[in-house]
């Protein structure tokens, strides 16, 4: 190293997951290959988001049967493509401990044109899942592009901690002051919110 000069970054050699968005999967079929614990939470926060999930595997844990609410399709049997002719699922989710499944879940989807994340294995993925924070309509996303997600868990809880509840009510008392310009024909596009945000957020503490 150089005087004075830190050290060059490592260069990416993996995927570079760079695009954030956010999607309405409310009643879109989403496939999850895999019953264990992993994939329970991954079916958890697809049920959160409102979405039609399938769960697919040979065996299905106490996780997965337990969840609460349990709107899920579940196939106890072994995952093969036929599944995605099925279900034409928006998004698929494998989790399962074998890691030659998961790829070919993996390329399955990708060869069908359906986005596909694989646990733990960012090679196989066409998306990654962020860290999530939520607080009512206030939803805090953090990302490391799947370099290292314990360090965006550990940010993660350190910003959750400084947003609580009272985001949550700002953020209805927003909703409606913004549908009141809309209702008006008027657009919100570059009006300056910092007022009304701290008028929100001082009234609902």
């Amino acid at each position: 190293m150089s005087e004075g000069k830190p050290d060059a970054l490592p260069e990416q050699t993996g995927p570079v997951f760079s695009y954030p968005v956010y999607l309405d999967l409310h009643g879109r079929a989403v496939l999850v290959v895999g019953a264990g614990p992993v994939a329970a939470r991954k079916t958890a926060g697809l049920i959160a988001a409102g979405a039609a999930v399938t769960v697919v595997a040979p065996e299905i844990s106490g996780d997965v049967r337990a969840l609460d609410p349990p709107p899920v399709a579940i196939l106890v049997r072994g995952y093969d493509r036929s599944l995605l002719d099925e279900l034409r699922p928006w998004l698929v989710i494998t989790a399962t401990d074998g890691a030659e499944v998961n790829a070919q879940v993996a390329r399955d989807a990708e060869a069908a044109g359906i986005w596909v994340n694989s646990a733990d294995d960012p090679v196989n993925c066409g998306f990654i899942l962020p860290a999530i924070h939520r607080q009512g309509d206030v939803t805090v996303a953090v990302s490391t592009g799947g370099a290292a997600p314990a360090l965006a868990q550990y940010v993660r809880d350190r910003v959750g901690e400084l947003i609580g509840p009272a985001y949550a009510r700002a953020a209805v008392a927003l909703r409606r002051r913004r549908g009141e310009f809309h209702a008006r024909g008027d657009t919100t596009e570059g009006r300056d919110w910092q007022s009304d945000i701290e008028t929100a957020l001082r009234d609902a503490d």
